[in-house]
């Protein structure tokens, strides 16, 4: 079962990740693994108003978002796919960014982005060069798999990639009463 793009035009963030999981080809949805850090890190950091599941992966078109990865082939680990496949992941990203115009390109994984861009020296956060007309962000692997970020610390850095997205004052509580 391949996993289809979440995508539609004029996004707010759409989030590249690597590759599909083994899981995540068998149920067809993004970031599927129940280790996965990926939804909660999401609804943690304010992009969702409650924890998505992976099977409403849809509603993300609801909130501004939208999924896609890199490489269409599935793999136990993101470490088996060859820095070609990344490359050409790339290559097709920077397409689809320009088709669909998204305000940001979030790639989840930073090695995985410094291989598919060239970007050796590239650090997670907000990065100087663009993806076609889409500003570009780095985010950690939210996968179980990376011990470098707590949950924690992954919904810290997608909370700093949504204050961009979403500025202060579209985001605060009406005052009570209204």
């Amino acid at each position: 079962m391949s996993i289809p793009d979440i995508v539609k035009p004029g996004l707010a963030v759409l989030f590249c990740g690597i590759n599909p999981g083994l899981m995540s080809e068998a149920k067809g949805q993004h970031f599927a693994r129940p280790g996965n850090r990926f939804w909660p890190a999401l609804h943690l950091s304010g992009f969702t108003p409650r924890l998505l599941k992976p099977s409403e992966q849809e509603e993300l078109l609801d909130y501004g978002l939208g999924i896609t990865n890199l490489v269409a082939r599935p793999t136990a680990k993101a470490d088996e796919l060859t820095a070609e496949e990344l490359r050409e992941g790339g290559a097709v990203l920077t397409e689809l960014a320009r088709a669909q115009r998204p305000s940001v390109v979030a790639v989840v994984g930073i090695t995985a982005y410094r291989t598919a861009f060239g970007r050796k020296d590239a650090k997670v956060g907000p990065q100087v060069e663009r993806i076609a007309e889409s500003r570009l962000w780095v985010l950690p692997n939210p996968s179980g798999l990376n011990a470098h970020y707590s949950l924690r610390d992954l919904a810290e850095v997608f909370a700093a990639l949504r204050a961009e997205v979403a500025p202060a004052s579209t985001t605060r509580t009406p005052p009570e009463g209204s």
